[in-house]
């Protein structure tokens, strides 16, 4: 599939999903068009895999009659078999393709209505884990799908039209799921969350990483490296951030994640699914990564994350005997729980492995707690590696400029810290900032490289940091200043003497015109 290919079917998609818009928010009409989707995906897998294990038998899935004895014997096969590869199960009368048909069906003495069966439907994916293994990662997977709201419909009738008008235009879209080489769908369900997020406003803080910003953290994270053992992401949103790690390198045997809000926990389990890693392979939480953390006992080889900006937090004094946090000697303040974020990552980095996150530029000189949290992260662990300033207003819902922090607890160089200014390299997209893959490249260039680049960046020896009391403000270490041309005085002064004659000119040429016109002058 080429490139205008795909954008054509992300483009579809996007239509079809305004199609459900109406008075809906943005995250909203969200959690029904990516539903909608996922349950297409789960149906057209089933489909896949069942007709693979009935080749030799010559039938197809959707033939096989449910009712009869052979057919109940063949479905209870294949639903233990599919539990345990997919994770779940459907029946044929249950894919997406059979009740989109029913849906938008004109046989007479057929009902068309079908709120009720795909509402039973989308119960039965999730009861078809019941004491299984995956049965953790579809729980209420579709609990943000409500299909009797009235937003969707005043009446059932109307709601059942809109939702069988979605269904058969999503029923004509080819996912190509048989051609393992592309990730057609993957790549189109990422458009959709990015659409949605520049829908959202604040909202999207809550769910999503620009897609410039999660190659940079990727990349960071994955220099020298073919294969991960283990990725970790403590505020992982939608899981964008960590399928993106994923694309940076050959294999990742494990993805972990924990998320507080449980619409966007819903999502990133979906997402992880629909990228095709198994349920076996991703273990995501829903809980407060800082006051109930879920993945205490593991290490991780990559570590990425964009927490929410100074975020209120309980800082409990309970947490100084926190093994997480009792070495510093001090919390992060209640009401900026940065530097939380920053400990909590430490705490679970294995020693090979390298971790990357966004932080508000504040982080970078705040006194007090953070301040003396930066001193002992530097000065008796040295464990900070690059300080990359980026630029202002990338982020939806916030124009604030921001940085990444790159930590290591093995150090290559353990001798000075690198600094980046990157604030000034962006293009402008309406009204919003965005990094080209040649920004991109400057970066990780600069950062693996380990370069000194003119108004750039900088290699500040340990030594040049502590005389700056640990304040890792990126304009104390880049100096960007650009001296402005000399100018001439008496080049200006003759200049303002001609000006000065041009105005008594039309001052003239004014009062002539007023006379003329019988008015008054204006002065």
């Amino acid at each position: 599939m080429s490139e205008d290919q795909k954008k054509q079917l992300q483009q579809q998609l996007w239509n079809i999903a305004n199609t459900l818009r109406g008075k809906m928010d943005a995250d909203e009409f969200r959690d029904y068009i990516l539903g909608f989707v996922f349950y297409k995906y789960l149906s057209e897998k089933m489909n896949i895999y069942a007709n693979n294990i009935l080749k030799s038998d010559g039938i197809q899935f959707n033939d096989i009659k449910e009712d009869s004895v052979k057919g109940k014997e063949y479905i209870e096969a294949i639903r233990e078999e599919s539990v345990e590869t997919l994770g779940y199960f459907l029946k044929p009368s249950e894919l997406f393709s059979q009740v989109a048909k029913r849906g938008n069906s004109d046989v007479k003495g057929i009902s068309n209505f079908i709120l009720e069966d795909l509402q039973k439907i989308l119960t039965n994916i999730q009861l078809s884990t019941m004491g299984t293994e995956s049965e953790e990662d579809f729980d209420n997977l579709f609990e943000d799908m409500d299909l009797n709201s009235t937003k969707l419909g005043k009446t059932p009738e109307a709601r059942n039209g809109i939702i069988s008008k979605v269904l058969s235009h999503l029923d004509k879209i080819d996912f190509e799921l048989e051609n393992t080489e592309i990730d057609v769908l993957g790549d189109a369900y990422e458009y959709l969350i990015g659409q949605f997020a520049s829908g959202a406003g604040k909202k999207a803080g809550e769910f999503y990483t620009p897609q410039e910003v999660s190659k940079v953290l990727a990349k960071l994270v994955t220099i020298g490296k073919t294969k991960l053992k283990s990725v970790y992401d403590p505020t992982c949103g939608s899981g964008s951030l960590l399928l993106r790690v994923a694309k940076e390198v050959e294999s990742v045997t494990n993805f972990y994640g924990q998320e507080l809000n449980r619409t966007t926990y819903n999502l990133a389990r979906m997402n992880m699914i629909l990228h095709d890693v198994h349920y076996r392979q991703f273990d995501i939480k829903q809980e407060d990564t800082l006051e109930h953390p879920q993945h205490l006992e593991e290490r991780f080889e990559a570590i990425v994350a964009n927490p929410p900006f100074s975020a209120q937090w309980s800082a409990n004094p309970l947490f100084t005997s926190d093994d997480r946090f009792s070495q510093y000697g001090k919390l992060a303040p209640k009401s900026k729980a940065d530097f939380a974020f920053v400990q909590h990552m430490i705490y679970q980095l294995a020693e090979n492995g390298t971790m990357a996150l966004v932080l508000p530029h504040g982080a970078l000189f705040r006194g007090g707690a953070e301040q003396h949290i930066r001193k002992y992260l530097i000065e008796d662990k040295n464990y900070l590696d690059a300080v990359i300033g980026l630029p202002a207003n990338l982020f939806f819902g916030t124009s604030i400029p921001t940085s990444i922090l790159v930590f290591k607890k093995c150090r290559e160089n353990p001798d000075n810290i690198l600094f980046i200014d990157s604030s000034e390299h962006f293009e402008k997209v309406k009204t919003q900032n965005t990094l080209l893959p040649e920004h991109i490249d400057k970066i990780i260039d600069t950062y693996r490289d380990r370069k000194e680049i003119d108004k750039y960046s900088y290699l500040a020896p340990l030594s040049e940091i502590h005389e700056n009391d640990y304040n890792l403000n990126i304009p104390r270490y880049v100096d960007t200043f650009e001296e402005e041309e000399p100018v001439d005085i008496a080049l200006v002064s003759i200049e303002l003497k001609k000006l000065e004659t041009s105005m008594k000119g039309t001052d003239k040429e004014l009062i002539a015109l007023c006379k003329e016109l019988n008015i008054d002058t204006p002065f």
